[in-house]
């Protein structure tokens, strides 16, 4: 297994040079470049302008400026925010926490419903339960994240005042104190709460499948003829091999932690990663935008390695050379 980690890390390499390509031929071809959200051009002199573009080194040649944004790149250093004027990973370490919160939290949520409900659905099918959990998940399938994220805003944080409708923290509260943390948790409850739910009801469905089509494998059939319990069959032969494809789905998690929490930290401006996103896509910062779009590229490929590896551990049948 280290071998073959240490060969797909080696095969990452040549991939994320081609995505930083991408990326910041994309960040070139937007409108305007980072001097764009630094200055006024209508109330700034030309002259100034051209000066500043210049020490910039936004005269230079595509291809060096490349070079030199790639060159700070792989010493970890993304440049300096235009806007904020701070540097980048000094800014995204800022916003980093709140994130991951938000995302582990989702990722809780969404895992706990998938497997009460999936293991539900799957052991009672075709009941009455089992329409029910349907239905709850085609309306996850059906309806935008952003949609119901405005309808929890205004039913829980607008109409009942359960908790509140934007940010990450309340006004005046004291880092390190208890008030702090439960002020952070209840900031963090509802954009958490839709991230989550709106992602479950594909692994519930998927569970729920695997376990109607383990049931009638010639392995649960031998178990009951030998008289085993059907709790005992649907929690330690069925339930067992039918979470694992749930399992290595971890691995892709880790990218949707930063990149699938964009609109829904955007509608509730919870200050993370997805939302400084927008904000530096909105501002032309491209220094941030492009540093977040490159670490959302490196976390996926490792989430695509974690969910191999886990694969691997959780079926001993699986042998990755």
């Amino acid at each position: 297994m280290l071998q073959y980690t240490i060969r797909r890390l080696i095969g990452m390499i040549p991939i994320i040079f081609l995505i930083s390509v991408v990326v910041f031929t994309l960040a070139k071809l937007m409108p305007g470049d980072a001097l764009s959200g630094k200055i006024d051009p209508l109330n700034s002199d030309p002259e100034y302008i051209e000066e500043m573009r210049e020490q910039m080194g936004l005269n230079d040649p595509i291809p060096v400026q490349y070079v030199r944004w790639m060159s700070g790149v792989v010493q970890g250093d993304f440049g300096d925010s235009f806007v904020h004027k701070r540097p980048v990973m000094e800014l995204i370490g800022d916003r980093l926490p709140n994130t991951i919160i938000l995302g582990i939290s989702a990722l809780l949520i969404t895992y706990l419903l998938a497997f009460l409900m999936g293991r539900y659905s799957g052991r009672f099918a075709y009941s009455m339960g089992d329409y029910l959990v349907s239905a709850f998940n085609y309306l996850a399938l059906a309806i935008p994240s952003f949609v119901a994220a405005l309808v929890a805003i205004y039913i829980f944080a607008i109409n009942l005042g359960w908790v509140p409708a934007s940010g990450s923290i309340g006004s005046g509260v004291e880092a390190g104190t208890l008030e702090y943390y439960l002020s952070k948790a209840k900031h963090t409850v509802l954009p958490a709460i839709v991230l989550g739910a709106m992602a479950t009801a594909a692994y519930t469905q998927f569970l729920r499948n695997d376990m109607i089509e383990s049931s009638r494998k010639d392995y649960v059939r031998t178990a009951r003829a030998k008289g085993t319990k059907e709790s005992a069959i649907y929690n330690k032969h069925i339930l067992r091999n039918s979470i694992i494809p749930i399992v290595t789905l971890l691995g892709f998690d880790i990218a949707n932690l930063f990149g699938g929490a964009i609109i829904t930290e955007t509608i509730f401006t919870y200050p993370g990663i997805g939302y400084l996103f927008v904000e530096s896509v909105n501002a032309r910062d491209y220094s941030v935008m492009m540093a977040i779009a490159m670490m959302l590229t490196i976390l996926t490929l490792i989430g695509n390695l974690v969910a191999d590896l886990l694969y691997g551990l959780v079926d001993p049948r699986i042998r990755l050379s």
